[in-house]
């Protein structure tokens, strides 16, 4: 057993330190010249490609009734998977104002995000642990991202992006957990990638012109394809089953010292101390949230 969740944690923080990269692989990309449209586009069409290739050469038994996998499924999940590329718009746009450590901070807003969103669909008030929680959490925030600084200045366009990219993901987190469960791994992340790939064509459709370079596809779109849309997936899959819903979730909130780590290392981002204090009580936060009652 204990075997089993120690496995299930590797592979949960696996798929949680493969998200945390990408952001410092699109700061890069943007300082070499490519756009957003290039970056998102080449994420998802070689991320669809993949998940297709996958899905023809290994084939998964379906959990439910076979009647319940019909063109309404698909289409709950293509639409389920459209919030998959609103989220990596926005973020990759927030990206581009403001830091990656800022970045993944207003993203991870999704957690308490999230406890809104279940008290509006399901019409009941959350524990005091989990308001506690939100209140950790926005304290953190605010320290995590220097807004309490006089002396910084915050990119207010790219704040707002960030915030959006949390709702599109919030939306993302639900669907992933509710919408058409029954279908195995593989096939239900490529309809899912696919409604992303359909909104991230439509977003960006005016850019594809002569100066769109298709280098991107080589030079960054395999490795943001396999970090951001082909691996997270099958490991949360494999993963979470093993750890439960609430260590898997305590486990998955690796990915912001992750990204805030990588984008130090490679990118030479400055983060203050009262950065990492704002990052630790975030993450504090989660585990608070997550912890079941005995």
């Amino acid at each position: 057993m204990k075997n089993n969740v120690l496995k299930g944690s590797l592979y949960v923080a696996l798929g949680a330190t493969s998200y945390g990269m990408l952001a410092t692989f699109v700061k890069i990309a943007y300082k070499e010249g490519f756009t957003t449209a290039e970056v998102t586009m080449s994420q998802y069409f070689l991320g669809f490609l993949g998940l297709l290739i996958l899905n023809l050469f290994r084939r998964e038994k379906s959990v439910a009734k076979p009647e319940t996998s019909g063109l309404k499924s698909v289409f709950k999940l293509i639409l389920a998977g459209s919030s998959l590329g609103l989220t990596s718009t926005f973020y990759y746009l927030a990206v581009q104002y403001i830091s990656v450590s800022v970045a993944i901070v207003l993203l991870m807003q999704t957690v308490w995000m999230g406890v809104i969103f279940e008290m509006l669909v399901h019409k009941k008030m959350p524990e005091m642990r989990k308001i506690i929680s939100v209140c950790i959490i926005l304290a953190g925030t605010l320290l995590a991202t220097n807004l309490l600084e006089e002396s910084v200045i915050i990119n207010w366009k790219g704040f707002a992006f960030g915030i959006l990219a949390a709702m599109s993901y919030t939306a993302t987190m639900y669907s992933s957990n509710n919408v058409e469960l029954h279908f195995p791994v593989l096939k239900r992340s490529l309809f899912m990638i696919l409604g992303g790939c359909i909104v991230v064509a439509f977003i960006f459709y005016s850019s594809i012109n002569s100066q769109f370079s298709f280098a991107i596809f080589l030079r960054w779109g395999i490795m943001l394809s396999l970090f951001g849309t082909i691996l997270p997936p099958l490991l949360f899959t494999k993963g979470m089953p093993l750890t439960g819903m609430g260590l898997g979730a305590i486990v998955a909130s690796v990915e912001i010292p992750v990204s805030i780590a990588i984008a130090y290392i490679v990118l030479d981002e400055p983060v203050g101390f009262l950065q990492w204090i704002g990052v630790i009580l975030i993450l504090f936060a989660v585990v608070l949230m997550n912890l079941q009652k005995r």
